[in-house]
């Protein structure tokens, strides 16, 4: 039998994240959150950027807390880290799966009586109280026990002496700090922590830690200002890039004036022009939306330091870009910037009409990874 190929790496795209950055990032917002305690979400592959080695980065960086949606990301974290982290389960608690939470040491978020009930069950069973988070919803109707339910959540717990670990919630509107959504989840947060007094408290994610004081309270949990992504809306985004994601030239050739670019024939060109033809495309998560038309401008890249527009529609595996105004003309193989100093997820995003979040965890294509620890920039 003929031995299998060796794999090829390095000729496609390359995906480099800057773990220094995302260090530096949690702890600017550290110091924003002054009193209160910052942990770090780091659910979905820590937004893409990958789960284990961005733990161990915002471990060294500082945090303790972690936050993840499933228990499978829990257990991850869990492998990867020291003894004295905390981590919490965004998802709450599977039915059955307490005693998996207890021997990994992992702490839901419960949401639901039916929760509760399970944990304070296997409190009873080990006659420990274990920790946990009480998840309450006022008013982005994901998860979260209703307002309602607080009187018989405070009950539940007084029975049997049981101390949550936090009480929490989540803002709707929190990127738009003028929206009044924001003063009325802040209000019935309140109104339900006089509940229960003396027990920690958290609603901020990155754009509450970003835009008030008044949103810390004991526990901060920032996610997308970490990785670099704009949290709140409106506003210069503060935070430095992580990712820079690159893609290799195929073919560099001439089209002629009215000839048409890609499936669909959606543009076609005014002028005889040089495109190069790009590795990437939607299965890499540079999506469809970004393509460009007759009537609207696509996504763009960044070749020798210049713009260059997309041209046509993305397909599963390439984009083309417009060349013809380049001052040096590139050649197949070399590297264009499709994520990176000059263009962040947020400006990916804006064009594919998505969000930074979207751009960001949909990284997970067939790139070379590498992780880099860049020093701190030297602003003297």
């Amino acid at each position: 039998m003929m031995p299998a190929p060796a794999v090829a790496t390095g000729y496609g795209a390359r995906l480099t994240v800057d773990l220094g950055a995302l260090k530096r990032n949690w702890q600017a917002l550290d110091k924003v959150s002054r009193g209160a305690l910052t942990g770090a979400a780091v659910k979905a592959d820590a937004y893409g950027i990958g789960l284990v080695q961005a733990s161990r980065a915002l471990y060294e960086a500082g945090t303790r807390f972690f936050f993840v949606a499933s228990p499978d990301e829990g257990i991850a974290v869990r492998a990867a880290l020291p003894e004295d982290t905390h981590i919490f389960i965004l998802n709450g608690l599977f039915p059955g799966a307490a005693p998996l939470y207890v021997g990994e040491r992992l702490m839901p978020c419960l949401c639901s009586i039916p929760m509760l009930e399970e944990w304070l069950q296997a409190c009873l069973s080990r006659n420990e109280s274990l920790p946990a988070a009480l998840h309450f919803d006022t008013g982005i109707n994901r998860l979260g026990f209703r307002l309602n339910e607080a009187p018989v959540v405070k009950r539940m717990v007084d029975q049997l002496g049981y101390s949550p670990q936090m009480i929490m919630s989540h803002f709707a509107c929190a990127d738009q700090p003028a929206h009044e959504k924001n003063r009325t989840q802040l209000a019935l947060f309140t109104s339900v922590l006089a509940q229960f007094p003396n027990v920690p408290a958290s609603m901020a994610n990155s754009a509450a830690l970003m835009t008030g004081r008044e949103n810390h309270f004991q526990m901060v949990r920032p996610g997308i200002a970490l990785y670099g992504g704009r949290a709140v809306q409106g506003r210069r985004n503060p935070m430095a890039p992580v990712v820079t994601l690159e893609a290799p030239i195929l073919q560099v050739k001439e089209i002629r004036t009215g000839e048409s670019l890609g499936y669909g024939a959606l543009q076609t060109v005014a002028r005889d022009s040089l495109i190069a033809v790009v590795g990437i495309g939607y299965a890499d998560g540079f999506f469809r939306h970004q393509s460009g038309t007759n009537s609207r401008a696509g996504g763009r890249v960044v070749i020798g330091n210049k713009f260059a527009p997309v041209l046509g529609r993305v397909s599963m595996d390439m984009i083309q870009v417009d060349i013809t105004d380049l001052r040096e003309m590139p050649k197949p193989g070399d590297m264009v910037e499709v994520l990176g100093p000059n263009i962040s997820v947020d400006d990916q995003a804006d064009v594919g009409n998505t969000i930074g979040y979207e751009i960001l965890t949909s990284l997970k294509g067939r790139y070379s990874r590498s992780y880099v620890e860049s020093p701190a920039p030297n602003n003297s």
